[in-house]
């Protein structure tokens, strides 16, 4: 037992997005997004982008784990467990085909309706995400996606479309899914729906700065378009921000490997945070701007908008921390997106990512003193290879213990006087990735019956950890054993 220091307001959840989910990718009148012209993959091989979708080949998200058939069945599951916040994503593409359309599917919208329905039938409070990767293709080639300012109007558009339609429904939003990743060449592709001609799968780099950073620059105007007209809707509504927060240590205590600590958090985290949060670019970006010859394109009024539309609170992910160093041969991790240094005092799950516990209370702590709004993790967990045993159960202690850790970092970090509003652990039912689009890499206290091929039945299986969440909430975080 620790003592409880959790409000009884504390959003205990879990976390899913659209394109991992729930399939049925041309049901209903859903157009394409970008995310279904991806193909599967493997560890040892790019997932492949195809502009046209192929006879014969596997698109891991065109059925996922058909969560749009099964949605009622997985929102039981998750009651069971006592999930207080369910974090989900509205697929755009289902709302408007094609992005730019004059009025939205209304089949989209009524499926929507009944997810939330069923949500608030269970008492659990629905947290949606407007973009999670996802944009509808037709914007991707008609207009290079959000390189075109008139992108910026369809998401606002679509924003206040689902806002309006279910502004009885929904509290908590978020604009953009780790819309930092959209500063790294390969993340420019489902974070912002740009396209190189010669493109050819998603870690090809679209990397004119210009065109990337200007890109980016029409997001984070549309998103703040959103929170002022979403707090017209309705001023209830609590909009947030997300990004994906990546942790840096120095590997030596070395003032050079400090200044680069500084940078890579600067560019990776503060840039965005600070535009969403303070509304305005910060002053070590416009200096990196200078030094690579990117000149922002502001319309009139953008400055006005950026500064109008902050959010009320800030959302990230975290499941790992980098350590970075000057030194050349270093040794390297498999599992982080920015090559991190491995860190000697950590261990690492399957994928190379490594476990760090404390640094999710360093990193609450450093957050909440930058930016003073509360602070909400909306993505943590392991993903790891699950196997049935010959009992039928799935025993994943592993898990328990990693979410066990960061549960008790995150009660120490509220104790340091941090306002940490919720948790929605990463995948709360298994999930095609998003990197890779397979299967084995699973994080959900629910099992899927399906494998990296897409063979399966799809059934559900609830393994060890649930009845563990469901006593860390039931007890407000105060059991954990």
């Amino acid at each position: 037992m620790i003592e409880v220091v959790f409000s009884d307001k504390f959003l205990w959840g879990g976390a899913v997005a659209a394109n991992q989910c729930e399939g049925a990718w041309d049901v209903d009148g859903k157009g394409p997004s970008i995310c279904d012209h991806l193909r599967g993959g493997s560890l040892t091989k790019k997932r492949s982008f195809d502009r046209k979708i192929l006879e014969g080949e596997y698109y891991p998200s065109h059925e996922a784990v058909d969560f749009y058939h099964r949605y009622e069945e997985d929102i039981a599951l998750f009651a069971e467990m006592g999930f207080k916040v369910f974090r989900l994503s509205i697929a755009w593409s289902r709302i408007f085909p094609n992005g730019d359309d004059q009025e939205p599917n209304e089949a989209g919208l009524e499926f929507y309706d009944k997810v939330f329905d069923e949500c608030i039938k269970h008492g659990i409070e629905p947290l949606v995400t407007l973009s999670h990767f996802e944009i509808p293709y037709a914007l991707v080639e008609k207009y290079n996606g959000f390189s075109d300012r008139r992108v910026v109007d369809f998401f606002v558009n679509y924003a206040t479309t689902v806002m309006t339609r279910y502004k009885d429904k929904v509290k908590y939003w978020l604009t953009f899914n780790e819309i930092n990743f959209a500063t790294l060449p390969f993340g420019a592709l489902n974070v912002l729906g740009m396209l190189n001609e010669d493109t050819v799968d998603t870690h090809d780099p679209v990397d004119n700065l210009q065109e990337r950073y200007q890109a980016l620059h029409h997001v984070f105007v549309a998103s703040a378009k959103t929170v002022i007209e979403g707090h017209k809707i309705n001023p209830e509504f609590e909009i947030g921000c997300m990004l994906a927060h990546m942790t840096f240590y120095p590997l030596n205590p070395k003032p050079t490997d400090m200044m680069l600590v500084q940078h890579w958090d600067n560019h990776m985290n503060n840039f965005c945070g600070d535009i969403h949060v303070k509304g305005e670019y910060p002053y070590f970006i416009k200096n990196y701007f200078a030094e690579n010859d990117v000149e922002i394109k502001f319309e009139e009024n953008d400055q006005e908008i950026l500064s109008a539309g902050t959010v009320d609170f800030y959302s990230f992910s975290y499941y790992s921390t980098n350590c970075a160093s000057t030194d050349q041969g270093t040794e390297l991790t498999a599992g982080n997106l920015m090559g991190g240094v491995r860190n000697p005092y950590l261990e690492a799950s399957d994928w190379g990512w490594q476990i760090d516990p404390i640094g999710l209370r360093y990193t609450l702590n450093k957050l909440y003193d930058r930016y003073q709004i509360p602070l909400m993790v909306v993505e943590n967990g392991l993903g790891a290879v699950d196997e049935i045993n010959e009992d039928g159960n799935i025993i994943d202690d592993y898990r328990i213990d990693y979410l066990r850790e960061h549960v008790v970092t995150m009660s120490d970090a509220i104790d340091d006087g941090v306002e940490l509003m919720g948790y929605t652990m990463w995948g709360c039912i298994d999930l095609i990735s998003a990197g890779t689009g397979e299967m084995k890499k699973r994080y959900g206290f629910i099992y899927v019956d399906k494998d990296n091929d897409g063979n399966g039945t799809l059934d559900r299986k609830k393994k060890k950890s649930f009845d563990w969440y469901k006593k860390v909430i039931a007890t407000n975080g105060q059991d954990l054993a």
